[in-house]
């Protein structure tokens, strides 16, 4: 899942790097470190859950579980960044923040930077799949994404 260095920009990690001081978080992380994308989804109503809870919001069981899933979808919705808002980021300007809708986890929405971003065209409904990058100043890795071809309903590629 990790694509050559060529292949994909590379941007440092932000702050937000890693997981939460209360651990709710830890088994998307550790996920990451693993080579996965984890979400949790309801063992008792099935439902996906994307952020991370304590609790079930549709049946109200506790403790939900981690289900490795795989990192493809369509872009939901993007935006091109021109402003150094995020200090972390200001001299990898623009990049483009994508809102992946992901079919292997119940249509639930992840964010992450397109890693082929720059001056590129970007539309919804294009395919991307998830790649797992390990930043060198961060000691955890983070899940960008790339575009990808994905079969359409008749067959053909997209």
């Amino acid at each position: 899942m990790t694509p050559s260095a060529e292949v994909a920009r590379q941007f440092p990690a932000t702050s937000l790097a890693g997981p939460y001081e209360d651990g709710l978080d830890l088994p998307y992380w550790e996920g990451l470190r693993a080579g996965e994308l984890r979400l949790q989804k309801c063992g008792e109503c099935g439902l996906w859950i994307w952020g991370p809870r304590w609790m079930c919001g549709q049946c109200q069981a506790f403790d939900p579980e981690w289900v490795a899933i795989e990192p493809v979808g369509r872009v939901f919705s993007w935006s091109r960044t021109w402003h150094p808002f995020i200090p972390d980021l200001a001299d990898h300007l623009p990049f483009i923040t994508v809102l992946v809708e992901l079919p292997h986890a119940g249509g639930r929405r992840v964010l992450g930077l397109l890693v082929d971003s720059g001056d590129t065209d970007i539309a919804i409904g294009d395919p991307v799949a998830g790649i797992i990058q390990q930043p060198a100043d961060s000691s955890w890795p983070v899940l960008r994404w790339q575009r990808a071809t994905m079969p359409s309903e008749s067959g053909e590629q997209r």
